[in-house]
């Protein structure tokens, strides 16, 4: 009762539509503005749908230099255990390793896998999809950041930075897990999630001051906390997303997810990997944090940011020929993405 009331009256934990009809009269403006509505379909040519949210996770981490991206492969939906096993032992993958759909929204599905029976039991369970097998990065930070470049100029910018605290809680030497997680106002939100995943330790007692690191997937959705790291913005690390957008030919907008050691060696270029890249769809999380910021500068955000999207589109279509796509392959993209994301969320809860 309690965890409902939590996430009814605090605007962090709203479902995303909250945050996106109030700015559909200006997404309708901009449409009317470019004579298109599918004004925003030019912004990423090198990603299907500029990254609508449809389009494949393998296909965009192809597109990351290799020496930042890590070791991915792509299991086809039906493909024997087996034959995935030996996929993932060729290209020296080890466990743990992280397994998510091809196609996916807000860490849906998105799991740690520790074992060859873990992985045994996830594919049976979910290979109707296309997945993604990567190896798991142990870096110990994460962050978004969100970089957009406006196409003949030379240099970009980042307009967000969203650092990422893991769902953790500290241990007392008396209470046992299950105990600490109940007693912690954030943990407990997402008690049904954290107990799943760690099952085998519910019982135990940490000791005083250990911190246990309840889920290792940054997303909100599974407990990280998101937090405003707008102040780190600065030339040093532009630079660096200005490198790697000058080597993706074809991306102009979007949110990367990096994997880090410390920001020092992030600055430097060093030591980092980078998760995901996003198009379109991807949001500057940042507005996330309740304590940097109300719900109204959140719409604002959202809103200024469609702003960039027209203002990229359209040049790509004057400078670049990249068409905008018509009606009705939008309204088939709609059907297409809620059929996709109600099967999704039906395999989560099978």
């Amino acid at each position: 009762m309690f965890c409902n009331l939590k996430k009814f009256t605090n605007w962090e934990y709203w479902p995303s539509f909250m945050f996106y009809i109030p700015v559909v009269p200006y997404a309708l403006y901009l449409a009317v503005k470019s004579r298109s509505f599918g004004f925003f379909s030019a912004v990423n040519p090198a990603i299907k749908g500029s990254g609508n949210g449809l389009e494949s996770k393998y296909d965009t981490v192809l597109l990351v230099p290799k020496k930042y991206s890590p070791k991915t492969i792509f299991i086809k939906k039906g493909m024997k255990t087996a034959d995935i096993t030996f996929k993932i032992s060729s290209q020296n993958i080890s466990f743990p390793l992280i397994i998510k759909p091809d196609i996916g929204f807000r860490g849906l599905l998105v799991k740690k896998i520790n074992s060859e029976k873990e992985l045994s039991q996830y594919i049976q369970k979910y290979n109707s999809i296309n997945l993604i097998v990567q190896e798991f990065i142990n870096l110990k930070e994460e962050c978004g950041i969100f970089y957009y470049r406006i196409p003949k100029e030379n240099k970009g910018t980042i307009t967000s930075i969203t650092l990422k605290k893991y769902l953790t809680v500290n241990g007392d030497g008396e209470s046992t897990l299950l105990e600490l997680i109940r007693n912690d106002k954030r943990a407990k939100i997402y008690i049904k999630l954290i107990s799943e995943l760690n099952k085998d330790k519910l019982h135990t007692i940490p000791f005083k001051n250990e911190e246990i690191i309840l889920n290792i997937i940054g997303n909100h959705s599974k407990g990280t906390q998101f937090i405003n790291g707008n102040h780190l913005i600065n030339p040093e690390l532009t630079t660096i997303l200005d490198k790697l957008n000058k080597n993706i030919k074809g991306w102009y907008y979007g949110r990367v997810d990096i994997k880090y050691n410390s920001f020092e060696e992030l600055l430097k270029g060093e030591n980092f990997k980078i998760i995901e890249i996003n198009g379109i769809i991807s949001e500057p999380t940042h507005i996330y944090d309740p304590s940097k910021g109300s719900y109204l500068d959140a719409l604002k955000t959202i809103k200024n940011h469609w702003k960039i999207i027209y203002k990229i589109g359209v040049h790509n279509k004057k400078l670049n020929n990249v068409n905008f796509t018509n009606l009705s392959y939008l309204i088939n993209l709609y059907f297409g993405y809620k059929k996709y994301l109600k099967r999704i969320k039906k395999l989560n809860t099978t």
